[in-house]
């Protein structure tokens, strides 16, 4: 091109994306003697200071070149050139480039992004023994059959309870954390674990009590005494945008011998929620009404979930919690989110605190709001949903390319802790299950068709190759690889709640067991893996490479998601390359390695 600025190139902006405030930024565009350049400069618009701002652009030598100063506060940027010519046109080079300024001055948990995850529904788990729901808050029914389908269909009244339980607890948690060290598991994130009228218990009845079918409170403290000496952390899910209307806040039933806001104005929480006409209208989350939404703007309100030394947020650190998983982050204001964060540092100065986003979360707009969740004193990561739909999108035919230019642009905007500090996964509680994804088969059109739906052993087969490579994909990853409970033993299912069956004890796919385990091994035992930069020495069609290299130690995961051999050429500096899946070993010639890669196949080179 004769006028040339790519701002991932270091020649045209250094450093590389997002910077700490105060950080120089020099910038660089290369123009061609006939494009007659002769001055210009660079405009900015700083989002939230409203500023525009300029800087001239000067000559040297076939660039012309200019050095910002970001600002001293945390700021979205946006950024373009205007270049004068010698006749007096202008070339417009746009304001399309994103800066991401960041307080670079907080702590982020280095424990989270470099080990491995694994997310736990915890009714589906693993049980100790098959509860009595007498007694219990909610009208409740136990699966006595563990393999049983989850109840999916409406009641009379046309609603889906989600009060068929199937007796999942921390007891049983607790029982499968050798399993889970075998896996490689450093953190386990646990869906909603406080008492509540449903099995996903989102629909919070209780922030300070453990529902009873999980157990007690001490329970709760055994499970994250016995995860830390296996050296692994745990992670609540904080639903802190609504509760249940079964509540003991809300208590629209009356459960609870509490004075809830649904049958008193005078209810001690009866300001954490608007009534629009009390009792039976009000705000509750995506509108439905068993989920009333909280005001959390209201000080009552926050000193409850954090800022009481007794608060919600506190008292299950001190229990043994190691950080938090913020629901629908979206729906929470940003500066609830940081007082949050304060709290957890008080408590715990190396607690975790980890966002339900489901975007780019470095330039996300909510509720007609820019957020701010990683520009330093909000959560530490986000959940990486961008991941799961670009690997969704090449493992099943689409181009390397697009995955790269997607995850690309994420290192480009998230500061590097945030980006290095993502939850990466391919399922999770919200989504079908990624081997009924990659089946390739026709999706039932009625819920109980879907119910019933089960790969073809020739579905399942390609499923499992390519999820194999998906797998191999997200342990190579910069990002904590998350598996979601079964996934590694071959649970299918589409949408909720057929995504959340039960785990498969003795029933479990070995191949695809032994694969997850070895890719644990060795994400726990490479500090590359762990900690270090990428690169993509091939990223076209079903080919894909990426290179993560931390001083001297190399791996380099190639893959091949088409279904026809490719002939790969890349660089390598020894004379061996080895897969450390399977101990294969290549020789190099010239210090060029060559690779036929099986269609769905992948290596994992050291």
């Amino acid at each position: 091109m004769s006028t040339y600025f790519d701002s991932r190139d270091p020649a045209c902006k250094s450093p590389f994306g997002a910077v700490s405030c105060g950080t120089e930024v020099s910038f660089a565009v290369f123009c061609s003697p006939e494009e007659e350049i002769i001055g210009g400069e660079l405009r900015i618009f700083e989002e939230f200071a409203g500023k525009n701002r300029t800087v001239p652009l000067h000559t040297d030598g076939g660039a012309f070149r200019c050095v910002y100063t970001a600002p001293n506060e945390p700021e979205l940027a946006w950024y373009g050139f205007s270049l004068t010519r010698r006749s007096g046109g202008i070339v417009d080079l746009g304001g399309r480039w994103q800066l991401t300024v960041y307080d670079g001055r907080g702590h982020t948990p280095e424990w989270f992004g470099s080990g491995v995850s694994y997310q736990i529904f915890p009714d589906r788990f693993c049980r100790s023994r098959i509860p009595d729901p007498a007694g219990m808050v909610g009208e409740r029914t136990v699966h006595e059959n563990w393999q049983d389908t989850p109840d999916f269909l409406p009641d009379e009244q046309g609603e889906i309870r989600n009060q068929d339980f199937f007796g999942g607890d921390l007891p049983g948690i607790t029982g499968k954390l050798d399993y889970l060290k075998g896996l490689g598991v450093t953190t386990v994130y646990l869906n909603p674990i406080f008492e509540a009228a449903s099995n996903h218990r989102y629909n919070t009845a209780d922030y300070l009590a453990i529902d009873p079918m999980l157990g007690k409170e001490e329970d709760f403290q055994t499970l994250c005494r016995e995860a830390h000496k296996r050296g692994m952390r745990i992670l609540l899910d904080g639903v802190f945008n609504h509760t249940g209307s079964v509540s003991r806040y809300f208590n629209a039933d009356g459960s609870y011998p509490d004075v809830g806001a649904a049958l008193s104005a005078q209810s001690p929480y009866y300001n954490w929620y608007h009534f629009s006409r009390w009792p039976a209208e009000y705000d509750a989350w995506w509108g439905i009404k068993t989920l009333p939404a909280v005001e959390e703007n209201h000080p009552d309100y926050r000193e409850f979930i954090f800022g009481g030394r007794d608060s919600v947020v506190r008292h299950w650190l001190r229990c043994g919690a190691d950080g938090w998983r913020l629901d629908v982050a979206d729906e929470l204001p940003d500066d609830f989110i940081a007082q949050l964060r304060c709290a957890m540092e008080e408590e715990k100065s190396d607690a975790l605190l980890i966002g339900e986003v489901w975007e780019d979360g470095s330039n996300k707009i909510a509720y007609d709001r820019r957020r701010r969740y990683l520009l330093g004193s909000e959560t530490h990561g986000l959940m990486n949903y961008p991941f799961r739909t670009a690997a969704l999108q090449w493992l099943c035919g689409g181009d390397a390319s697009d995955f790269r230019e997607s995850m690309e642009t994420l290192r480009e905007n998230y500061p590097p802790d945030a980006y290095y500090s993502a939850m990466n996964f391919l399922s999770t509680h919200d989504t079908p299950r990624i081997l009924t994804l990659l089946g390739g088969e026709p999706v039932p059109e009625d819920k109980p068709g879907r119910a019933a739906a089960r790969l073809s052993p020739a579905g399942y087969e390609l499923a499992r190759r390519r999820l194999m490579v998906g797998a191999m994909l997200l342990y190579a990853f910069p990002g904590s690889p998350t598996v979601y409970y079964g996934d590694e033993a071959g649970v299918q299912g589409y949408e909720d709640p057929l995504n959340r069956r039960t785990y498969p004890w003795g029933q479990e796919d070995e191949r695809l067991l032994a694969w997850y385990r070895k890719l644990g091994a060795l994400r726990c035992s490479r500090p590359s893996l762990q900690q270090g930069g990428i690169s993509y020495p091939l990223a076209a069609g079903g080919g894909l490479a990426v290179r993560r290299c931390c001083g001297s130690e190399v791996t380099v995961a190639v893959m091949n998601a088409g279904a026809e051999s490719l002939e790969v050429r890349l660089p390598w500096s020894g004379t061996i390359a080895t897969d450390a899946m399977t101990g294969q070993q290549f020789l190099t010639e010239g210090g060029v390695l060559r690779l036929s890669l099986p269609g769905i196949s992948g290596v994992l080179l050291i």
